[in-house]
């Protein structure tokens, strides 16, 4: 009977130190970087960075898995409702976790609840670009020449509600302009028909624009930030080539389930905190446009808080709805 009761606390013992015994083990098999957009935008770009980097620093593959669709709410979804294990996080951007709320009129998901922040990624710069075909060589020539037209200015974006559909919103509301929107399936599609001259401006991330306006073939005529990029630190901002206030922020970051146990959250925020330090990792994003952050997850959390805020009131000026 003795014996028995003693093999019977063995047992409970063990049942009990198993979660702290997974814990410490993780990760013991293959983590998925779910990007919520199409490969070759700048989402793409930053799960690649952060793939090739965590599998160095965890000893476990990491492997992106692009699930494009409603402005990213589909890659964001996957990711809320799956286990909250640490094996399937997201990289998340400013679109579909602060704006999109506002945009769609009925969301599965609520961002905040549903989504623990593990750290800010990269802060990024939105960089205005012209197709070559437009006279424009300046912001100011870029809003003249856009009213004289006849055939309305067509701009692109990476997705119907996207920040880059807002800021050509935006544009249109700060400049008096009357530009017409034309949405794509990703940031590669708009690009080709942007170098194309199907549709002649585009208002995105500077990692999906960048290097086309550095092989000529696109021009760039002023950055959405408060300063000026590190990568082309000869385009001005918005505010000093003539439109003051305008700012778009963008941002890529790393999330998990909510609910995700916190040692795993923070072996995770110290692995990118480790990546983020490393020479080539920040010599790459800025080459890109981009700028390295950090951080904790509870700063990151704030930042979210903040800005799906300030999204929503930007959203409501702008009168743009998706169902």
């Amino acid at each position: 009977m003795q014996k028995s009761k003693s093999f019977a606390l063995c047992a409970l013992a063990a049942l009990a130190i198993q979660p702290a015994i997974a814990q410490q083990a993780y990760p013991s098999k293959p983590i998925k970087l779910m990007v919520g957009f199409a490969p070759g935008g700048s989402g793409d770009i930053a799960a690649r960075l952060v793939a090739e980097k965590l599998t160095q620093e965890l000893k476990q593959p990491v492997i992106v898995e692009n699930r494009p669709g409603a402005g990213g709410n589909i890659g964001a979804e996957l990711v809320a409702r799956a286990a909250p294990d640490g094996y399937t996080l997201l990289v998340s951007s400013t679109g579909q976790i602060v704006i999109n709320p506002s945009l769609y009129k009925k969301m599965s998901i609520n961002p905040m609840k549903d989504l623990a922040p593990i750290i800010l990624i990269q802060n990024e710069h939105n960089l205005m670009v012209v197709n070559p075909s437009i006279p424009a060589k300046t912001l100011k020539e870029f809003v003249a020449y856009a009213k004289t037209v006849s055939t309305p200015i067509t701009f692109a974006s990476p997705g119907q509600g996207s920040p880059a559909h807002l800021a050509g919103e935006l544009m249109n509301q700060a400049a008096g302009l009357k530009m017409l929107h034309v949405p794509y399936k990703g940031s590669s599609a708009a690009v080709s028909d942007l170098l194309a001259g199907h549709v002649v401006m585009a208002i995105d991330n500077m990692p999906a624009l960048l290097p086309q306006v550095k092989a000529g073939k696109l021009r760039a005529l002023a950055v959405a930030s408060t300063h000026r990029a590190a990568a082309a630190p000869d385009i001005p901002t918005m505010d000093e080539a003539g439109l003051a206030g305008y700012v778009v922020p963008a941002w890529k970051g790393l999330m998990a389930p909510a609910g995700t146990p916190k040692p795993i959250i923070d072996k995770l925020n110290a692995a990118v905190l480790k990546m983020l330090a490393m020479p080539d990792v920040r010599q790459r994003m800025v080459d890109i446009g981009a700028e390295p952050a950090g951080g904790t997850p509870e700063r990151f959390g704030e930042l979210i808080k903040a800005e799906t805020a300030k999204w929503s009131m930007l959203v409501k000026s702008t009168g743009t709805t998706l169902d």
